[in-house]
């Protein structure tokens, strides 16, 4: 597969450094499960790979990701597009059994794997970070945005509560969260960055470059104190019941899917979906 046509692009622009980009300017980086599959395999290598010290998840074009593929019918997961990554089983059962089985290894579980990468991973932001891409950014251990990111999870509109990584307490604080879910407003990079989700705003023409040099500065030090920092950080939000919360607000995203089913026919109410498109 050429570069022009490969979903992520991947290099070592320096030492010890992985670098995974979203190949899909086209669609705003809108992820499909093609691209989520690729992203996994890319993720799954670089962290197996004794050579990578810090890996970066960036993004080609003016967004980072404008969040599910809406226009593939991503939304719904239908069996016939599906297939399945990890022995839990499930995936092909009729009903809502089912539907939580494929959304769960899709954007629950797949997620909590990459946060839990043993290795630093920093997330290069720009433009527009919308539902499931904040998702992805989230997975990561630190942030730097771009002047011009903007963030956003407008799902409410479409009658689900937030997107399947229910993080936003956690990134933002409580009463922060139920305003913009509540809302669906977006929010600025300063503004992610005073609520403590964004490490460093950075000019657009700057990201990747001071990116860079944060990740050789993460390299240089042993890697498995780099590893134990990164354990004791994620075990302490666990503790703190972060694990517990993000597992019972995807069974409440499940509860939405299933009423927005029974009284839309649909996922998501159809009404909303055309408030965002590609969100």
């Amino acid at each position: 597969m050429s570069a022009d046509t490969a979903l992520i692009l991947h290099d070592s622009p320096l030492p010890g450094i992985a670098r995974l980009r979203l190949n899909r300017p086209q669609a705003r980086n809108a992820q499909n499960l093609a691209l989520l599959d690729a992203l996994d395999d890319a993720l799954l290598a670089a962290a197996t790979d004794d050579t990578v010290q810090v890996i970066i998840l960036a993004a080609e074009g003016k967004d980072f990701s404008a969040g599910h593929d809406l226009r593939e019918g991503l939304f719904s997961l239908p069996p016939e597009r599906f297939a399945p990554r990890v022995a839990l089983g499930g995936q092909s059962a009729p009903g809502r059994a089912g539907h939580y089985a494929r959304e769960r290894e899709v954007y629950f579980d797949r997620i909590r794997r990459w946060r839990d990468i043993p290795k630093p991973t920093i997330a290069a932001v720009q433009g527009n970070c919308i539902a499931a891409g904040l998702m992805l950014a989230w997975a990561c251990d630190l942030i730097i945005a771009a002047q011009d990111a903007r963030f956003s999870d407008p799902v409410t509109a479409m009658g689900v509560a937030g997107v399947e990584w229910f993080a936003h307490p956690w990134e933002l604080g409580a009463r922060k969260a139920k305003e913009l879910l509540m809302t669906g407003d977006p929010w600025s990079a300063d503004e992610a960055r005073a609520a403590g989700m964004v490490n460093h705003v950075v000019p657009t023409a700057e990201l990747m470059g001071f990116t860079l040099a944060l990740a050789a500065r993460i390299a240089a030090r042993p890697a498995f104190a780099q590893r134990m920092v990164k354990e004791a950080v994620n075990a302490a939000q666990d503790a703190q019941g972060m694990r517990n919360a993000l597992e019972t607000a995807f069974r409440i995203h499940q509860l939405c899917h299933a009423q927005n089913v029974e009284v839309h026919g649909a996922q998501g109410d159809p009404a909303g979906s055309t408030l965002r498109p590609g969100a």
